[in-house]
């Protein structure tokens, strides 16, 4: 069973946090501002913070400027990832993806449902690994971000986790590039 290692040191990772809307801005934007708040209670660093519209151009921009951005290790968006027609999140990022992580997607609706039922099959929440940086994608609503990292992100981003974590494998995550293959 998964538990804390006390013995390994805290290491705070950078995160950016992108919310997708046509209509949110910094001050009503309940749902980032409950992973910055997430965030900054479990010690990480908040390395950027944006509010983009519905868009895939600039979506895709945006999170593709933050991966190539040292200070950035990972980043969470919420919001886009319905089946309306202006929801595009998950095709604006998961061609940028050079590995998904299928199991992000199936753990955050297993939590979902336990706290909405069947109403989870309407987010295509998700996840993958660019530019050595982990990108996940959450559905615009306060709940489905604390979901999220409460159940799955706030463990998997933190080093002490065993018997194993996001963190140990970041300075590995680009070992593809530097051995010239894909």
């Amino acid at each position: 069973m998964a538990n804390t290692n006390e013995s390994r040191a805290f290491i705070p990772v950078g995160i950016a946090v992108l919310t997708v809307s046509d209509t949110r801005t910094l001050a009503d934007d309940k749902s980032g501002d409950t992973l910055v708040a997430r965030i900054g209670e479990a010690g990480h660093r908040l390395a950027a913070r944006a509010i983009v519209p519905d868009d895939k151009v600039r979506i895709r921009t945006q999170v593709e400027a933050w991966t190539l951005d040292d200070s950035v290790d990972v980043v969470i968006t919420t919001g886009g990832t319905g089946f309306t027609g202006r929801d595009v999140t998950p095709e604006a990022l998961e061609p940028l993806f050079e590995k998904r992580m299928d199991g992000f997607s199936e753990v955050f609706h297993r939590i979902s449902y336990d706290k909405i039922g069947t109403a989870t099959i309407q987010s295509r929440a998700t996840g993958g690994v660019a530019n050595a940086t982990f990108i996940f994608v959450l559905p615009g609503s306060p709940g489905a971000c604390k979901d999220a990292w409460d159940g799955i992100l706030k463990a998997q981003l933190d080093y002490r986790h065993m018997p194993c974590n996001f963190v140990e494998i970041m300075p590995r995550l680009d070992e593809h590039l530097k051995r010239g293959g894909s």
